[in-house]
């Protein structure tokens, strides 16, 4: 009788113990597989990187090119320009946020190749909210919204641009806006047509959903006084946050 008493109760906390390893064991591998699925997202970011660097210093060289044999010294100010941002470049190579102000910083040294470009025919200005320099963006995010702004804004026309670049503060969001006062995007019947991508549009926006799924807006569109405005809004954050790897259950 003792024995058809205790049977039930072994039989419970032997299944209880089968159920709590059958936990642990899901639990481990769930671990295992959000770690790998981390460590892809990374590759993913970093070779987005490599992919970004060798087109924008493809551009700049091209652009120093036109001035080598017209202008020297304005090629020589522009090569110590890429100089100091290929530094600078080299210096953020790991990472993938940094602060806005930071982000400013990377920025200047291709406005300045790009003001000697384009003389009189741009001038830049900028309106950055002081709290917002401390916000964390993807790295080297702001140079190819304005190569965008101003290939396809300011150098199709003959008359002179500008292109501003804004940020501020919106709650728990930091909204950050590149605009130009050129050419803006064709329309039919009224409707803007979305250009093709190239390599610098396509990859902010590739890197923007790595590390902020679902959490950022992207929009490229006609500005209401002229020319093309590029709008990017993400979680305010002044902490680094690692990619986030996609949900497997979607």
């Amino acid at each position: 009788m003792r024995s058809q008493f205790n049977l039930p109760i072994y039989l419970v906390i032997a299944s209880l113990a089968h159920t709590f390893v059958y936990f642990r064991r899901a639990q481990q591998r769930d671990r295992r597989a959000l770690e790998l699925e981390a460590h892809l997202a990374q590759a993913r970011l970093q070779a987005l990187r490599t992919q970004l660097n060798p087109h924008f210093l493809f551009n700049t060289l091209n652009a120093i090119s036109t001035l080598v044999h017209t202008t020297p010294l304005l090629a020589d100010d522009m090569i110590g320009n890429l100089s100091a941002l290929l530094r600078l470049s080299l210096d953020s190579a790991r990472e993938p946020e940094v602060p806005l102000g930071r982000e400013l910083d990377f920025l200047n040294p291709y406005l300045e190749i790009e003001r000697i470009r384009f003389g009189a025919r741009l001038r830049i200005e900028k309106e950055i909210a002081p709290e917002s320099r401390a916000a964390l963006v993807p790295t080297f995010m702001l140079q190819p919204l304005v190569e965008n702004a101003i290939r396809h804004g300011i150098e199709p026309q003959v008359a002179p641009g500008v292109v501003t670049i804004k940020s501020h503060r919106d709650g728990d969001g930091l909204c950050v806006t590149i605009s130009d006062t050129g050419v803006g995007l064709p329309e039919i019947a009224g409707a803007e047509v979305q250009p093709a991508e190239g390599i610098g549009l396509s990859n902010t926006r590739a890197r923007l959903q790595s590390l902020y799924p679902g959490r950022h807006q992207f929009r490229l569109h006609n500005a209401a006084g002229g020319g093309c405005s590029a709008e990017i809004k993400l979680p305010f954050h002044t902490q680094a946050v690692s990619p986030t790897p996609p949900n497997r259950h979607e």
